[in-house]
């Protein structure tokens, strides 16, 4: 095995999965300077690579089959000496075993078919009791743990590249030499992939009003291209003046705005870990989703979350069918009061 090995990292999607993974390129670097580290995901997702500047390359899964051969060659000629392989997949697996890296490793889940097992040298076993009450980045480290990595590191580092930060600094220090009187930048990110978890545009704006009246802030409304109507739709309940920044071009314009503001407010996210790895602090709406596994790493940020279980809405109160079963179809953020959501953004600018 060479001193400096090529270790190739394979996680298809999401952003904030593939953001909180760098706390596991963190550590094999830390164990290996001198390695070459490649990234492995789907095109959609491949912007969050260049924010983490100790990964050296990146690829991406094929979108058609025509590209199939040539990527395989690219995978041979990457002469890779480990694989992390963090989705089991039958394709990630089937991609693993086409590396001939002599060391690959993947999870062996419980509760969860582990596929080709004979396609790996190493599996890192993860119990439902483990996975459910440790954030997952510590599931994540535990694959490279069981290749004999010292674990010793487990923040999260995005670097925005210059070019994207102007960018970003016109958009918002050209707006604040318009604002008299106002010291604090907050940044409202309202959209989820879950129509469910979204709070009430009319309670966002009602927050946004108390933070610009009483604490001389000023709120940014940002969100992707198909979110736009609620961003409009949280203008319109609003009594102030919201400014509405443009749909980032691109992930790294999108960490590069974010690094501008004193506050970041949304909902379970994956624009949530990235505000989190450039170093703003985060104050995050969750539904029943599991916050001990997916709340923004670093003791900056504050998880806003009722009770759970919660309490059922009254009858006729919610906009569709509430699965109390399933974070995904479930109205559970809207038990979260204006009030809590204000005081939580207040407290982080008053410190």
């Amino acid at each position: 095995m060479p001193a400096a090995p090529h270790i190739l990292v394979i996680r298809r999607r999401y952003l904030g999965d593939i953001v909180l993974l760098g706390s596991v390129v963190r550590n094999l670097r830390l164990h290996w300077p001198a390695a070459r580290i490649t990234f492995l995901t789907e095109a959609d997702y491949a912007g969050v690579v260049p924010l983490n500047p100790e990964i050296n390359a990146a690829l991406t899964f094929p979108r058609r089959a025509t590209e199939w051969p040539g990527f395989v060659r690219t995978l041979r000629r990457g002469r890779f000496t480990h694989v992390l392989d963090f989705d089991n997949t039958e394709k990630t697996a089937v991609v693993t075993r086409l590396t001939g890296a002599a060391v690959r490793a993947t999870f062996d889940r419980e509760l969860i078919a582990h596929r080709y097992p004979r396609f790996y040298t190493h599996a890192a076993k993860v119990t439902n009791a483990f996975y459910d009450s440790h954030h997952i980045t510590d599931t994540y480290l535990a694959l490279p743990a069981a290749l004999g990595v010292q674990i010793v590191a487990h923040e999260i580092h995005l670097v925005p590249r210059p070019g994207d930060i102007a960018a970003a600094e016109k958009l918002t220090g050209g707006q604040k030499l318009k604002i008299e009187n106002r010291k604090s930048k907050i940044l409202l990110h309202p959209g989820s992939r879950s129509a469910h978890r979204i709070w009430p545009a009319e309670r966002f704006a009602a927050a946004c009003d108390r933070l610009q009246d009483e604490l001389g802030a000023q709120v940014f409304l940002t969100a992707g291209p198909s979110e736009q109507p609620l961003l409009e739709e949280i203008r319109r309940h609003a009594k102030t003046h919201l400014i509405v920044v443009p749909p980032a071009a691109h992930v790294g314009a999108f960490a590069a705005l974010a690094a501008q503001f004193d506050v970041f407010v949304c909902h379970d996210s994956g624009p949530m870990h990235i505000a989190a790895g450039v170093g703003t602090p985060v104050v995050a709406l969750f539904g029943s989703q599991n916050a001990t596994i997916w709340r923004p790493v670093g003791e900056r940020h504050t998880v806003l979350q009722t009770p759970l279980p919660c309490a059922c809405f009254p009858a006729g109160t919610l906009p569709g069918e509430c699965v109390r079963a399933d974070s995904y179809r479930s109205f559970c953020v809207r038990q979260i009061s204006t009030d809590e959501v204000f005081s939580a953004v207040a407290e982080k600018l008053r410190g």
